[in-house]
Parts: structure tokens; sequence; C-alpha cells
């Protein structure tokens, strides 16, 4: 049973900063890919950032980072961060962790962490 929990979520004022964390577990392969989404009540879920672990290519984050998120692997803990940095209000929203199983490739999803963001 793949297992996905969010944690470091909390309210922060623009311009600060927060480190999400995604601990991942009970794969029988491993993840194919892992990474961020968020969504916001009435809107659709958009892709923060995403980690390829199949290969060399480059992480992949929504138009909106611009530079401001950085998404890193800790393989020793089954983690994966997300660096939020000139947090911005529009940022606020539920920031869900996400994994695409290797070789199966069945998608999970996290139960989601609440970031907000004031002005």
């Amino acid at each position: 049973q793949v297992q996905l929990v969010e944690s470091g979520g909390g309210y922060v004022e623009a311009g600060g900063s927060l480190r999400l964390s995604c601990a991942h577990s009970g794969s029988a392969f491993g993840a194919y890919a892992i990474g961020w989404y968020r969504q916001v009540a009435g809107k659709e879920r958009e892709l923060v950032a995403l980690l390829n672990f199949g290969g060399t290519i480059a992480p992949k984050y929504g138009p909106f980072v611009k530079g401001r998120f950085t998404i890193s692997r800790h393989d020793a803990k089954n983690t994966v961060n997300l660096q939020m940095d000139s947090l911005k209000p529009e940022d606020t929203a539920t920031y869900i962790c996400y994994m695409d199983e290797a070789v199966v490739r069945n998608d999970y999803w996290g139960q989601g962490t609440q970031v907000t963001v004031s002005s």
C-alpha cells in the first residue's frame, strides 16, 4: 500500500518561505516521478513541481513558479522536499504530494497540506 504523507504547511507572510516534505512508502517498484500539485477550492489542480526518477530529465515546474521554488529528493529518508521562497498571497492553496509509481504506472495522491500566505 503506497502512502504519501505531507508535512510543513502553515501560515506565512508574503515574501516568506516554507519547506514542504513528502514521505513516501509502500511501493514495490519505487517512483517513476514524484512531486507536488496544488489546488484551490473551485479551481483545477495544477502542477507545482515534478521530479522524474527515471533519468536525467530536469525537474518540471509550473509556469507561476518562476524560480521561487526548488524540488529535491532525499533517497535515504524516502522524502521529496519543496522549498518555497518569495511566497505570494496567490500561492495560498492545498499542496498535494503526487507519485507516479514505476513499472505499473499507478498514480497516488497524499492528503494535502495547507499553505496560507498573507498579504
